[in-house]
Order: C-alpha cells, then structure tokens, then sequence
C-alpha cells in the first residue's frame, strides 16, 4: 500500500521540524515547504520566518529526515496580500492583525496550491489547534483548541476556511510545547533549542511605527490631543500610533492618567479620557468565517468570545445580522478594549466556532 503523501509548510524552527518528523515516523511520505516571504529590506537577518538562517534550519531538518525540501518565494503575494492591508488598515485608524491575514487568504492556499503541483492534497503544519473530521460528514470538520492551553493558536486560524482546514493535519495539537521541545531533542533535530519566532516576522526588529513612517509617512501627520469635550490637551504623532485604550506615551501635560477612547480621522485628533474607559458591551463583528455548522444560521448564540490572542475568553451572546455580520452583547460582569479591525474568535467550550473582523 502507497504512503500517504503531505506537504509540510518549514520554517526553520522547532514545531514545524517536529511536525516534519513525527509525521515521517508515523508512516507518511513528507515533502518540506517554505515560503519566502517578503520582509522590510532593513530586517532581512531578523526575519525568523525567511531568513538565510531560517532556510539553513529547514534544510539541514530536511536533510537529517532525509526528505525533500522547497523554497517558494512568495514574496510578492506576500506583499500585496499580508503587507498593503496592515499599511491600509493602520491609515484608516484601525489595528490590523496580519498573522491572521497571511494564515487565511496566503500561507494555507499557497501550501495547498504547492502540494496540488505534486499530486498531493494534504498538508501540515506546526499550530497548536486540532482539527476533528466528524465521522456523521466526512466533509464537515471541526476546529478545537491545542491541548497546551499556553500556546493554543485556534485562535490565528479561525479565518481559514474550512474547506482548506479539511486537507490539513495539526499534529502538534495534541502535545503540549515541552513535549515537542523533548521529543525533538530526542530525536536529534537540529532545531530543538531554537527560540520561538516573534510576530510580525516582516518588520523583523523594525518598531511598526518606524514601518509605518516609512512605507506611509505621507498619510501619516500629527494632530491635537482633545478630551471628550473638545479641549486640546497635548500633541500626537499620528493617529495610527495609538490604539484604543492605551494609556502610555501620551505626553499630556499634567500628573492625570488618561486612556485613548477613539480617533477621529476627518479631524486628526485623538480623544483622551483621564479616567477608566468605558464598559463595552457591544460591538459587531464582520466578514465571519464560519467552522460550525449551522444549516440555518440561529438568531442568537450564547458562547465566548476572544478578541486578542492573549485575552481572556468573556462570555457572550451573539446576535446574527447577516450570514457574516454579527452583533456582540459581553456579559454586563466584564469590559474589553474593543479594537476595529482585530479579530473575534467565538467559542463554544473546546470549540472554535469560527471568526470575524471587529468593525
């Protein structure tokens, strides 16, 4: 009987190597992938994605598992894809989440275009989430969080689409971080110390703000700083520095903290608040990519909602406005920073629901 073929997107570090391995030794016929993604042409050694050490990493991997390895350069769709957007969105006053962007509309259909090439329809990756293909469909599957409540990453793959999720495998989701750092060790890979990579891999070093200034800086001029009522309290950079809630790096000049609550772009003013921000209840979310199965879509879903990587699951209701605008009302206990243009994946226990675009 043939072995089952995958593809498996390489990146140089410990989880996607481990991946790699542990599917080899579980009898599948494994081809290495990596994207060579675009990266600010200052910050190409810090690049911990695509750098020349990374590529270095993922064939000296690919050669201890004596398996086949590919460089893609994508660059140019990584660009117009995952790039412009982050710029765009920063101008017109929201904070973009590109990692998220690049998972769903760039790496998993380069990957699944890539393995087509090869007459391959599956492939893998090194996330920490769990796929769970429903023995009642076949074709319907399930997107549950990893097993390491620490590094769980259901939540930056809950905009793929889950017709490309069907032709994936998540081994690592089932581990926890220790046991790959242990298993690869074990195994001799040569990447089993290496540090974990950082977000936003293509400013590398560079401060977002100093990226923006670059590649935006004619879009970008500063503006009064006023509170609610209009009276101008300082001076701000330009508004796509400051997000909603932050409370440092302000410059106002009196002992007072104050919050960010809102930009206004029409006027080039920030709006500040010298005391606790607002309890948000409500808020809608956009273009939302669904996981689960909903042959007519409720009026209203009780669930939690996550609207940072790092942030706490809050218990909500969600309200449908239409198949991929939804309405969503917090528990009155909790408040949130709510942030247009971030991410809010819904969940039902171990369940990623699915996810969507603040507005």
């Amino acid at each position: 009987m043939a072995k089952q073929k995958v593809v498996v997107g390489m990146s140089g570090g410990v989880d996607s190597s481990f991946t790699a391995a542990v599917l080899k030794e579980r009898g599948y016929d494994v081809v290495g992938v990596m994207l060579n993604l675009w990266t600010e042409p200052t910050q190409k050694d810090d690049n911990r994605c695509c750098s020349t050490d990374s590529q270095y990493q993922a064939r000296r991997v690919a050669a201890q598992l004596d398996i086949p390895f590919y460089i893609i350069d994508a660059k140019e769709e990584f660009y117009s894809i995952v790039v412009e957007p982050f710029i765009r969105e920063y101008i017109n006053g929201n904070t973009p989440n590109p990692c998220v962007n690049c998972n769903a509309n760039l790496r998993w259909k380069l990957l699944l275009k890539t393995a087509s090439k090869f007459g391959i329809d599956t492939i893998a990756t090194g996330h920490y989430a769990q796929i769970n293909k429903l023995e009642s469909n076949p074709e319907e599957i399930q997107l549950l969080k990893g097993l390491d409540t620490n590094k769980d990453q259901s939540y930056v793959l809950s905009m793929v689409n889950k017709d490309d999720l069907r032709h994936t495998l998540l081994p690592l989701g089932e581990l926890t971080k220790s046991q790959v750092r242990i298993k690869s060790t074990e195994m001799g890979l040569s990447s089993a110390d290496r540090p974990d990579s950082q977000d936003l891999c293509f400013l590398g070093r560079m401060d977002y703000r100093e990226f923006l200034l670059k590649y935006a800086g004619d879009n970008i001029f500063p503006g009064n700083i006023v509170d609610e009522d209009g009276n101008v309290l300082g001076k701000h950079d330009g508004l796509p520095f400051y997000t909603i809630g932050q409370k440092k790096k302000l410059r106002i000049a009196n002992n007072k903290e104050y919050f960010v609550i809102s930009k206004n772009n029409t006027t080039n003013t920030l709006i500040i608040r010298n005391n606790k921000l607002d309890e948000i209840r409500e808020f809608h979310v956009k273009n939302i990519n669904w996981f689960y199965s909903f042959p007519n879509l409720p009026d209203s879903i009780q669930c939690n909602v996550k609207i940072r990587y790092r942030s706490q699951e809050i218990p909500a209701i969600i309200h449908s406005e239409s198949p991929e605008v939804v309405s969503v009302l917090l528990n009155s206990k909790h408040s949130a920073e709510v942030t247009p243009g971030q991410i809010a994946a819904f969940y039902k226990d171990e369940l990623c629901m699915g996810g969507g675009i603040i507005v």
